[in-house]
This record gives structure tokens, sequence and C-alpha cells, in this order.
């Protein structure tokens, strides 16, 4: 059997996975990253947990090597470059090279055949070449994967192969412009769909309509800064028409984004993951509509809109995993 490790770095945890061939995780670990601030301590943890998988493994078995997702992570460089939300990597941080020595430097670890035992990408080409490799992209050549998180994040994949671009950072369809001059975006522009498309851009929706209308709304039960994207989708349920409007909103929004992706790559199908992709028709239905009106002719009537077939729980280990089977 074959095996990787998939791990998945965030700023509040660090999750890893040992995952077969077929896809299944057959053991998790679990640690903080907050718990260690240093660089190298925090890299001896990952080992630490790393080796716990290896020496499991049977003699018979084959270890793939270890894929990595994390924020700003760069697959060209192996690099980790000033993730704002990982206090480890507030600069550029050589995650595959310091990796792979560090596990060079076990004696009971036996490198693979492949020199390229470490691959890194960013959370969100991880997601997308998961899907491909796991999920309900089997067989698609050609997609978009949005998550759709507290931030937007994207992965686009044409002719079976994610696209990098020259930077290595390429297929950033949450920080392209859909409303000139508009919301801040934590990238230093204005107007990102990740301002309004994702789980913080919603409740900022929210809150907005609640100071500029009048209309009764289960919203204005609870404090301002007690809305979150849950609380509207329960709201929407009970037919709230503020937050009602929110979804519809987000679903226009998202459209001009995935509309002007579509008319770079084509794609057969776009995928969404994440909490707000929970949300079912209530996000799906208004969005398929707005993204064939918004379509350029030539494209209309030739991508569908799909939710992604990973667990959410299982979803970021699965997508790192995947690099190695790639």
């Amino acid at each position: 059997m074959k095996y990787s490790v998939g791990i998945d770095i965030g700023g509040t945890n660090t999750v890893l996975g040992l995952v077969s061939e077929k896809g299944e995780i057959i053991k998790e670990e679990k640690f903080s990253t907050k718990a260690y601030p240093d660089v190298n301590e925090y890299f001896d943890k990952i080992v630490e947990k790393v080796m716990l998988f290896f020496n499991t493994l049977k003699e018979n078995d084959i270890f793939l090597g270890v894929g990595i997702g994390a924020p700003n992570a760069n697959f060209y460089r192996g690099t980790v470059e000033y993730a704002p939300n990982v206090p480890q990597f507030s600069g550029v941080v050589k995650v595959k090279e310091i990796l792979q020595q560090k596990l060079l430097q076990q004696k009971s670890f036996k490198a693979c055949n492949n020199e390229d035992f470490v691959r890194i990408t960013n959370d969100a080409n991880a997601s997308a070449m998961g899907e491909m490799i796991y999920g309900n992209a089997k067989g698609v050549k050609d997609f978009i994967m949005i998550t759709l998180g507290t931030g937007v994040g994207s992965g686009i994949v044409v002719d079976g192969k994610l696209v990098y671009g020259s930077t290595g950072f390429a297929g950033e369809v949450g920080h392209t412009i859909i409303e000139a001059n508009g919301r801040q975006c934590n990238c230093g522009r204005k107007g990102c769909v990740e301002r309004y498309c994702s789980a913080t851009g919603i409740v900022e929706t929210a809150k907005e309509q609640l100071k500029i209308s009048n209309r009764p709304s289960l919203l204005r039960d609870v404090k301002q800064e007690d809305i979150t994207s849950k609380y509207i989708f329960d709201c929407a349920l009970q037919g709230d028409e503020i937050a009602l409007y929110c979804f519809d909103f987000t679903a226009k929004m998202l459209a001009l984004g995935i509309a002007n992706a579509v008319s770079i790559t084509s794609p057969e199908k776009v995928f969404l993951f994440g909490g707000l992709a929970n949300s079912g028709e209530l996000l799906f239905a208004p969005l398929r509509r707005y993204l064939e009106e918004d379509l350029f002719s030539i494209f209309q009537n030739t991508v569908s809109i799909e939710k992604s077939g990973l667990k959410e729980a299982d979803a970021a280990v699965l997508g790192a995993a995947a690099l190695m089977n790639n």
C-alpha cells in the first residue's frame, strides 16, 4: 500500500494525517500552531508527528512523501511568504528545505525514491488537488475550486494541471476586483471578491444593511459583534428579509468573480467549499442565476456550479496529501 502524509498549516492549529492511496485518513494528529512560536521548534513538532506515522508503516508499504497546504505558500520555491495569520512565517520561510533536512536527520527515516519528497502549495490549491484526486472532480480536466471561509481562496486546474503561473501564486480569484473603490481588502487593494463573498464579507453586508435599512430583522436581536455567517444563515432559513438579501447579494458578487475567471480558463465545473458553501440553495440558486446573466454568451450554459465532494473535516489534509499523488 502507498501512503503519504498531508499537513494543513493554519494560524490556530496544525493538522497532520497519514493518508492511503485510496484517500483514507488512517491516522490523524493535531497540535496548536500558536504553542510553538519559534519556527525551529515548530518544525521539530511537525517532524515528531510525521515520524509517528512513518514508524507505523510496514516493510512492504511505500512512503510517497509529505504534502503541505499553507497560506501564502509558493509551490515553485517551497516557501511560505509573509503569511499574516501564522507568526512563525512572518517573513520568507524555506519550509520544504527545512522539513526535508530535519526528516533526513531522523535515524529511522528512509527517504522514498523521489528526491522531491516534501511538496507545499497554498491551502486552496491543495483543496483543488484533493478534489481532483479524491473528490467530485475525478476525471474533470478543467475546473475551479473556490473556498469560502474567513477569506476566499481558489485553485484553478487546466487540462488536469494546477495553474501556478510564473510566480507560483496564480489563481487568486478571491483577489480579483469586482467593485471599483469598494471595500478595503487585507491585501491592500479595494473591492476584492474576498471582501464580499467570504464569511467575513457576508457579515459586513449584514451590518451595512442593518444601518441603512429600517426593516425589522432577527439580526437586530443580537449585538453586531455577535453576528456570524452561521447566524445569518439561521435567520435566512426563517425568512428574515435582510438575511435573505445578504445571501442574494453575496451570490451576485461571487457570480461576477466566477464569470471573470470563466472567461479566462473556460472550466467545465466550479466547485465551492467551506462554510458558506454549506448554505445550500440559499447561495447556489441565486449564484447559478446571476452567473448565467454575467457570462460572456459563448460560455453560457457551459459551466456547472457544484458543492465540493470532500468532507470539510478532512479536505485540507487530503488535499495536501494529494500533492504526492501527482
